[in-house]
Parts: structure tokens; C-alpha cells; sequence
């Protein structure tokens, strides 16, 4: 105020011309934000369903004013569930006004979206033995670092992460050596050889030895076993790949024979159990059988297909697959009535078949023939309920070996026989009794440490 009585008239006259062209900017700026707040409102009003405006965005009328429906209940719902841990927030925010330019700061918080990313990265770590010095006896001490701290089978420089991931791509997810190391090299810039991958599958084979060796011996126990066989190549030779298995286990061996011994070494002098199995002869020397219904009615079917034009034979079929059902769904717990069910239905298969077995003439004799020969062997199922009457399981176990076969050829080498049936024995086993089988093939590899 004392600076203001010191100006002159034309000073003051000056800033108070100063002062009004500032005024008329103000009011200006005024009328135009007015505006503007006026159209934003009507936008607003618009939005929200104002009268005479048909918007989609408008609000729905509450219920009850609506028509109630019976929302359907779900035991579980289907989508993916949102991870109680996130990694990373990254957030999202328009920088200026897409309509007037103007620079936008500040915000909060309208929607997330959680997305699931998987990276592969080479993990290259370390180990520093630190040496210390006892001040009162003055020697010198290094920790004791085992394969566990390390991480590692033995002396080798890729961990147990790289040596199970190379088992599961390879055996068990059927990935031909090029294109495991390939997979590698993708996933985390990992060179590895040929001859590396093969060390690290036989050191893997080495680790799990001896659980391949319970699961024989569990195969040995059971008092129900499949088995089954099929071609396998090694070095370009012919062979059989052998499998044995329970709901619970898996057991694989490779020999170039097909021969009635591979069984009986396989299951031990000792086995006391059933097993079950096509009709093929090399499984005669196994003191209990039960023959897979399943290649019986198949065979059976295509004899009807073949003699459609001759009736009798379809009507001979449909019995035997009649006789087959009522055994399946025969049960009691009663041993005795199960005894006695096996025995009459062993007495009409054998009514049904007789007729035709030596009749020359007839469509069913070869089939009536191989009936009679095993009669003894199709209905053990009835009398023990642990018994399947269908090879189906054993099937299924080989059909993973097969698809390999297919794509492989097969093995280069006794060595790798023995490396593809062992691997090949534990995954299976582990999936089969629903292990996860990276983390389950990590933890073989990593020994417990003494206490």
C-alpha cells in the first residue's frame, strides 16, 4: 500500500488498465469452462438414460421391476481362478485428453486384468566355499557342500532342474534328441550335445534304479497283473518291447525274444497272482490266467462281418457277447456264489461252443476251438473281483510306447534300451498314481542329506 501512494496519477492509471484487460480474460475463461461443464452434464444425463435417448449404457431397471430368473447353480466355476501372488503390477494410464490435448495427472484405481505369463530363463548359479580360520586351534575349515546344496547329480555343471526337464521332453513327452536340444537352446539359450543329453537320461536311469526295481517287485506281489507286448526296434534289429501293469504301477523291459520265458523271468517263480493277457501262447507258462475278452469279441465280430449273409453265425456272436455281459454284471460278495456263477457260466460257454469245434463246415469252429482250449481261463473275474475281464489297461500303458515307437524308430543300443524301458517306468508309475512328474523326477535326483 505505501508502494501504491508513492506512483504518480499515469502510474496508477496504468495498472488499473492492467488490471482490467486481466479481469475480461478471467471472465472469459469463465464463460467458456461454464460451457463446457454444461455439455459434460448433458453427456452425463445421456449416459445414464436420459428421456428421449435410447443408450445401450443406460441403466437397467432393479429388480423386482424385472422379470426374476432362476440363476443357474454351479458346483465350481469355470473360469480361471486370480492368483492370490502377483508378480508384477504394471499400470495403465492415458497421458493427455484425446479430444482437447490437455496433459492428465493423478487417477485411481477402475479395473485389473491378471494375465499368466511363462518365462524360461538359463539360471546360472554360483557356489563360493568360504574358507574360515578356528582362532583358538588356528586351522583352517571348508563347509561340507553335498549334491544337494548344489543342486546337482555328481560333477556335472547342469543341475537337476535341466536333467529332469531333458527325462520329461524326452521320454515321456516322446521329443526326438534334436528337437529336445532345440527346445533348450529356445527356452533359455542352453547348448547342449547329443552326447549330453544321453548322459544326463542314463544318469537319470542310474538314480532311479532302484525304484524301478520296486516297481518289479510290486508288479511280483500283486494279486492282479496285465501284460502285453509289442515290436520295438534296436539298432535296427527287431525286438519286443514287454509291459506289465497294475492300476498303480508301470513296468517295462525290452528283449529281442518273444518267447514264453520273458513272463515267467519278469513275474518270478513265486508270482501267485493273476494274470491277464491276450490269447497268445508265449503267457502258458503263468499258472493263472484270465484270457482278455475284448480280442475275443472282436475276433468275434469280424466273423459276423464276414458271414453276414449266414444268420446263425450273427445269433451265435450275439450269445457269446450276451454271455459276457451277464458276467461282467454279475456281483456278490459271497465267495462261494462267485465260485459257483464262474462254473455255470463256464458250463453254458462250453454248450454254446461244442457244437461247432469240430465241425469243418462251420464258421465258429476256429473260434469255438480257441474257447474250449481256454475255457478254464475266461471267467476267472467272476470268482476274484480284483480281475479284470478285458486287457484294456495293459492297451492303454503301451500306447505311449508305440506313439514313440512310431516317431523315434525305436533304440540305437542295448544301453539306450535300458535307459528308454527304466525312464519310461517311472513317469509312467508317477502318472499313473497322479505325481507331478517334473517336481517327482527333481526330488529323485536330489539325495536326502544325512542327518
Amino acid at each position: 500500500m505505501n508502494e501504491l501512494t508513492s506512483l504518480s496519477q499515469t502510474e496508477l492509471i496504468e495498472i488499473i488498465l492492467q488490471l482490467r484487460a486481466q479481469l475480461a480474460e478471467l471472465q472469459a475463461e469463465a464463460a467458456t469452462l461454464r460451457a463446457r461443464v454444461a455439455e459434460l452434464e448433458e453427456e452425463n444425463r445421456q449416459l445414464r438414460g436420459g428421456k428421449g435417448h435410447k443408450n445401450p449404457l443406460a441403466v437397467k431397471p432393479s429388480r423386482p421391476e424385472r422379470e426374476q430368473k432362476e440363476r443357474k447353480h454351479r458346483e465350481e466355476g469355470h473360469g480361471r481362478a486370480r492368483a492370490q501372488q502377483v508378480d508384477e503390477v504394471r499400470y495403465h494410464a492415458a497421458a493427455t485428453c484425446p479430444e482437447c490435448g490437455r496433459k492428465l495427472e493423478g487417477g485411481w484405481r477402475h479395473r485389473s486384468r491378471q494375465v499368466v505369463q511363462v518365462i524360461f530363463r538359463t539360471w546360472v548359479v554360483e557356489h563360493v566355499l568360504v574358507a574360515r580360520e578356528c582362532g583358538i586351534c588356528q586351522k583352517r575349515w571348508l563347509p561340507a557342500v553335498g549334491p544337494a546344496e548344489y543342486g546337482v547329480q555328481g560333477k556335472r555343471r547342469l543341475g537337476v532342474s535341466v536333467q529332469a526337464l531333458v527325462g520329461l521332453l524326452h521320454v515321456w513327452h516322446r521329443l526326438p534328441m534334436d528337437h529336445t536340444r532345440q527346445l533348450l537352446w529356445e527356452m533359455g539359450g542352453l547348448a547342449v550335445s547329443n552326447g549330453g543329453v544321453v548322459d544326463l537320461l542314463d544318469g537319470l536311469r542310474k538314480a532311479g534304479q532302484s525304484e524301478v526295481e520296486g516297481i518289479r517287485q510290486q508288479i511280483r506281489r500283486s494279486p492282479a497283473v496285465h501284460g502285453d507286448e509289442t515290436g520295438w526296434r534296436e539298432d535296427g534289429e527287431n525286438g519286443y518291447l514287454w509291459g506289465f501293469f497294475t492300476p498303480q504301477v508301470r513296468y517295462f523291459e525290452y528283449h529281442r525274444t518273444r518267447g514264453g520265458e520273458v513272463p515267467e523271468e519278469v513275474l518270478g517263480e513265486d508270482f501267485a497272482g493273476t494274470l491277464t493277457c491276450d490269447f497268445y501262447g508265449g503267457y502258458n507258462g503263468i499258472d493263472r490266467l484270465q484270457r482278455c475278452w475284448v480280442h475275443l469279441l472282436r475276433d468275434a465280430k469280424e466273423l459276423a462281418e464276414i458271414n453276414a449273409d449266414r444268420p446263425e453265425v450273427k445269433e451265435w456272436v450275439e450269445a457269446l457277447g450276451a454271455l459276457y455281459r451277464e458276467a461282467k454284471d454279475f456281483s456278490s460278495p459271497n465267495p462261494r456264489l462267485r465260485r459257483r456263477k464262474r462254473k455255470q457260466l463256464e458250463a453254458r460257454l462250453a454248450a454254446l461252443a461244442r457244437p461247432y469245434a469240430e465241425d469243418a463246415a462251420a464258421p465258429q469252429r476256429v473260434l469255438s476251438k480257441r474257447i474250449l482250449k481256454h475255457l478254464h481261463e475266461l471267467f476267472v473275474f467272476v470268482e476274484d473281483p480284483l480281475v479284470q475281464g478285458d486287457n484294456n489297461l495293459a492297451e492303454r500303458s503301451l500306447r505311449h510306447a508305440v506313439i514313440g515307437r512310431k516317431i523315434s524308430g525305436g533304440t540305437r543300443s542295448a544301453k539306450g534300451s535300458a535307459t528308454q524301458t527304466g525312464l519310461l517306468s517311472l513317469f509312467a508309475t508317477w502318472a499313473a498314481q497322479g505325481k507331478p512328474l517334473l517336481e517327482t523326477c527333481r526330488e529323485l535326483l536330489l539325495p536326502t542329506p544325512a542327518p
